[in-house]
């Protein structure tokens, strides 16, 4: 791949000045690690940069770790009560079907029972008691209602037995379903307070080598770089840009939702949100959606996703600059595709 001029002129400043004036939307990474993008610095930049650097990479990553395990408790929740409700209306059917059961089986009775009285009722026992043809036919009537009824008394006490039978059997998989939900969802939870703690102690890691950072230094990260007026297309995709456009200068707090703060993953979802399209809160949810495209075809409003762990995400602008949230001290701002990190995937959400 071929190195755009910018990305070159960036990558050669001998200072804090150059690299802002030049690029302005530049951004070059000195850490290997899987997280977010690294702002512009000189190959000169101090170990206490450096630090930062790194360390708010790694608070990133453990940023869209803990959301994504917030939206995992999500679905298991969702799948919770979607096996709680089943296992309720499977209770239902279930008491359902013994009380037909026990109708059916208590008319079968009863009809056994009354045949048997009836002096094991017979055509002979018909013929041999009647009075007159008339009332042999009466009997017989009677007795043909009777077999009748039996026959459909025990066909129907039968299929009684057998839903009853079956919504046991369904009781018992949807009783199965929603402990495994339970189990599931509580699994969740302790991984999500995991994960907040882990995020927590990073945060105040990075937080601590801000602290350390020279005053240039701070300055270099706040630099909002260009906030000049940018056209954008047509459709969805241009809407979706213009609005994290809009967004430029705002502060990055790790997972902020906005209007005033953004993170990375936050600040895709809401400029597509303005567009009237549903995307997934996280990186790695987002690494999923619409289609994906080649580097050379990117074209505006492409979401991009960084790192083998996918923790970070831009929108691109052209086939050259993206806009993102970077990190915690950078505001939201224009970088060079490029210089944001290692590409992992480049997803079109509409067109």
């Amino acid at each position: 791949m071929t190195s755009h001029p910018a990305r070159r002129t960036l990558r050669g400043a001998l200072a804090v000045a150059v690299v802002v004036s030049t690029a302005g939307f530049g951004a070059v990474s000195f850490s290997t690690g899987q997280a977010h993008a690294a702002p512009g610095l000189p190959p000169n930049a101090s170990d206490a940069l450096k630090n930062y650097v790194e360390v708010s990479e790694k608070a990133e990553q453990l940023n869209e770790e803990h959301l994504r395990a917030q939206d995992e408790l999500a679905v298991q929740q969702e799948q919770l009560t979607k096996a709680t409700a089943e296992f309720d209306h499977a209770g239902q059917v279930e008491a359902q079907a013994k009380a037909d059961e026990e109708q059916f089986r208590g008319k079968v009775d009863l009809l056994t029972e009354a045949s048997f009285e009836g002096a094991r009722f017979n055509h002979l026992s018909a013929l041999l008691v009647s009075d007159s043809q008339q009332d042999f036919l009466n009997r017989m009537s009677a007795l043909g209602v009777l077999a009748a009824d039996n026959s459909e008394a025990l066909d129907k006490l039968s299929g009684a037995v057998a839903a009853a039978d079956q919504a046991r059997a369904g009781a018992l998989d949807a009783q199965g379903r929603a402990n495994a939900a339970i189990e599931a969802a509580n699994k969740a939870i302790v991984e999500i307070d995991e994960r907040k703690s882990a995020l927590n102690g990073q945060i105040d890691t990075a937080r601590a080598a801000f602290s350390k950072l020279s005053q240039a230094e701070r300055n270099l990260l706040a630099d909002k770089g260009d906030m000049s007026a940018i056209a954008t297309p047509a459709g969805a995709a241009g809407t979706a840009l213009a609005y994290a456009l809009a967004q430029r200068g705002k502060n990055y707090v790790f997972g902020s939702n906005g209007p005033n703060t953004w993170d990375c993953s936050s600040l895709m979802q809401a400029s597509y949100r303005e567009a009237g399209i549903a995307i997934p809160r996280t990186t790695y949810g987002q690494a999923t959606v619409g289609q994906s495209v080649s580097r050379n075809d990117v074209r505006a409003g492409d979401m991009i996703i960084y790192y083998s762990g996918q923790s970070h995400v831009a929108m691109a602008i052209d086939n050259i600059r993206a806009v993102h949230a970077s990190t915690e001290g950078v505001p939201v701002r224009i970088a060079l595709i490029e210089d944001i990190g290692p590409i992992s995937v480049i997803r079109r959400v509409v067109g």
